[in-house]
């Protein structure tokens, strides 16, 4: 499945967070979402990314981004990772596949020579009118924040 382009409609979606409360993307209509698809809670790559979202969360806040993270793992995984890392945005679960799938980002990828299919690492930034206005294919995770925070300060 392809990634989608920045100016195409944001599909909306309809899950639960790690606390169990129904969240959908119509939820945060008005406000600039940084929308960042992982592959598993609690992995080296994953902790990395999620900390530094967590170390820039008041620039994020102060320029009216909320930040929300979406893996496949369930509610109950994402609240283990969000209280040992102290992750203070919400984490999406998309147990069904519905969401990644949604957003192209559910596809093959190859560890140690293995096949198997996963959720890539890709960022949308959503605008406040629910259009996608930036894609990030290619995510470092150490990095992946502070580069969202220069595209969003040319903005």
């Amino acid at each position: 499945m392809a990634l989608l382009e920045a100016g195409a409609k944001a599909p909306d979606f309809d899950t639960t967070d790690q606390n169990g409360k129904e969240v959908t993307l119509k939820d945060y209509r008005g406000k600039r979402v940084v929308l960042y698809f992982y592959p598993k809670d609690d992995t080296p790559g994953c902790a990395k990314e999620a900390c530094a979202f967590r170390d820039h969360f008041a620039e994020f806040k102060k320029l009216g981004v909320e930040i929300l993270g979406v893996s496949v793992d369930n509610a109950t995984s994402h609240k283990t990772f969000a209280e040992k890392f102290k992750l203070p945005f919400t984490l999406l679960a998309d147990t069904n596949q519905k969401i990644v799938e949604a957003y192209g980002v559910w596809g093959e990828k190859t560890l140690y020579g293995r096949k198997y299919m996963g959720t890539n690492r890709v960022t949308y930034l959503i605008n406040e009118s629910g259009y996608i206005a930036a894609v990030f294919p290619k995510v470092k995770p150490e990095e992946h924040a502070d580069e969202i925070l220069a595209l969003l300060a040319g903005t």
